[in-house]
């Protein structure tokens, strides 16, 4: 497999987990029964496996490693982050405010680790 295979593979993977994070974001919001259906809780998991598994793939190939390209390290601190709020959204018990709230900022992380991988630069947040 080519490396520009693995990273179209990345990059549709990434589109898909953002999407149906989107999704499944929506329907909590809208308290949706939808969001209780088989495909909805493996779904997401097989594709950010097969997104992990593509990263880590170019990292190895690339020989570009987080913390030593900057901007790699901002896109796994800013993943991290993204995974945190988006656990905060999704995940029942919380009031719906904050996982409203928990949401958008999940969004607007994720929006800043498409910007940095498409700039290959670290993007000051203030």
């Amino acid at each position: 497999m080519e490396y520009l295979t693995v990273k179209h593979l990345h990059m549709s993977c990434a589109a898909l987990s953002i999407g149906l994070f989107a999704l499944r974001g929506v329907w909590m919001l809208r308290g949706s029964a939808q969001l209780a259906q088989r495909w909805v809780k493996v779904a997401p998991h097989l594709v950010d496996t097969v997104l992990l598994a593509s990263a880590l793939t170019m990292v190895v190939w690339s020989g570009q490693y987080p913390f030593v390209q900057p901007w790699l390290g901002a896109k796994v601190v800013a993943l991290v982050v993204y995974i945190v709020l988006g656990a905060v959204a999704l995940k029942p018990g919380r009031p719906k405010r904050v996982r409203a709230i928990a949401f958008g900022a999940a969004l607007l992380t994720v929006a800043y680790i498409v910007a940095v991988a498409l700039t290959r630069r670290v993007l000051i947040v203030v």
